[in-house]
């Protein structure tokens, strides 16, 4: 048995730092810059922001679990306040990258990141209230569901859309790459993946999770409801010119009101999905269907049928 004294603990450390650094000179050079790259937002610090958001918005359930009536508002305006001031230090970071990247030197990013920062907090009501329309959907959606707070801390489906909310504003006020950072903390967290780009309307439910797919220019309406493994995505990419890949065209699908997409379907392409229509599970669809349609892997059936409107704007009913 070989003694602990004699093992050779020389890794090679000063070889592979120096092999790095040629590395990481090569990369620079590719994308011509010679300096230090500019610094990008912090993941782990956007992760704190959204736990200290999250609690701003669910103070009780996602905040301090010790909280009386008489201090709430107080542990939320701290909160809310800790939560600003990191989040307009993520977004003059951005501003600053972007402007380092393009040799935009006379942008005011102080400015700039507080504006933003601003605007977002003036949203937070309204992102509340969409959310509250978002936990009352999952309850109904899910017989397993036994009440409201159930649903907040244990569905992925819910921590998901809290932070696709949240992402979703920032992207819509510039703040891109902070808002797509937020979007894959919450992919790693819950295993869904929604481009903060996407527009949902409200009563949004996703069931079980993992492996949902939503793309950036998807458009889904109120009332929809996903299980596992569904994808909205694109069908292909186009190129410009140059042959690089055309960006921010319209290429995922429109998913109208009152629709249901089972397990494992795909759904690829700027298609519409009529109004209260359902998607069985694994089915692959990548035309568009009239409102009311109910499509299996069997067959599709485009005859409209007798649709009800949601009762109270809760729940959709097809006979």
């Amino acid at each position: 048995m070989t003694s602990p004294l004699t093992i050779d603990k020389n890794w090679g450390i000063e070889t592979i730092v120096s092999e790095l650094r040629v590395l990481r000179d090569q990369a620079l050079a590719n994308r011509h810059r010679q300096d230090r790259p500019p610094k990008m937002p912090s993941r782990k610090a956007l992760q704190s922001i959204m736990e200290g958001l999250s609690a701003v918005l669910f103070p009780n359930r996602l905040g301090s679990g010790e909280l009386s009536d008489d201090g709430v508002d107080y542990f939320v305006g701290h909160s809310l306040d800790v939560a600003l001031r990191a989040l307009y230090e993520q977004l003059r970071r951005e501003c600053r990258f972007h402007a380092e990247q393009q040799a935009l030197f006379d942008i005011d990013c102080g400015h700039q990141a507080a504006a933003i920062t601003r605007q977002f907090a003036a949203q937070l009501p309204a992102i509340r209230a969409l959310l509250d329309s978002d936990l009352v959907a999952a309850y109904e959606g899910d017989p397993a569901a036994t009440g409201l707070d159930e649903v907040l801390v244990c569905y992925p489906g819910l921590t998901a859309i809290i932070y696709h909310r949240i992402a979703h504003a920032l992207h819509r006020l510039g703040a891109s790459l902070v808002a797509r950072m937020i979007a894959q903390i919450a992919h790693s967290l819950t295993g869904i993946d929604i481009h903060p780009g996407a527009v949902i309307g409200a009563r949004f439910f996703i069931d079980h999770g993992t492996g949902v797919v939503i793309g950036e220019t998807a458009v889904i309406g109120e009332h929809v409801r996903l299980y596992q493994a569904v994808t909205l995505g694109a069908k292909r990419f186009p190129k410009v010119a140059d042959g690089s890949l055309l960006k921010g065209n319209a290429r995922h699908p429109i998913v109208e009101d009152d629709v249901v997409i089972y397990a494992g379907a795909t759904l690829l392409g700027r298609i519409t999905i009529g109004k209260g229509s359902s998607i069985g599970g694994n089915v692959w669809l990548t035309h568009s269907v009239a409102p009311g349609s109910t499509v299996t892997q069997s067959q599709v059936n485009n005859e409209p049928q007798t649709y009800k409107p949601p009762l109270n704007g809760l729940s959709a009913q097809l006979q």
